[in-house]
């Protein structure tokens, strides 16, 4: 339990944090199951348009700082490296 205001407060911004946190990451897993679904699908333009919107959505959780830069790097290449060799 928070002893001083601010600590009170640290914990309701935390919680808030936390909760947006966990949406853009279940976010990003559910548009990269159905980018590697598209690709397993073996429809290459769909695959591709799947994964650039994957990698746009990873971005943007890697500038907000859910999650850290080189596990969306990680995670980008390991999509484009399936995509390209799918083909």
């Amino acid at each position: 339990m928070a002893n001083t205001r601010s600590a009170t407060k640290r914990n309701r911004q935390s919680v808030k944090r936390r909760a947006r946190n966990a949406s853009v990451r279940s976010g990003v897993k559910s548009i990269v199951r159905k980018a590697r679904e598209a690709i397993a699908a073996g429809d290459p333009a769909k695959a591709k348009e799947a994964v650039r919107v994957a990698t746009r959505l990873i971005d943007r959780a890697s500038t907000k700082g859910v999650l850290h830069a080189g596990n969306a790097s990680r995670r980008i290449a390991r999509l484009a490296h399936a995509l390209t060799t799918k083909k």
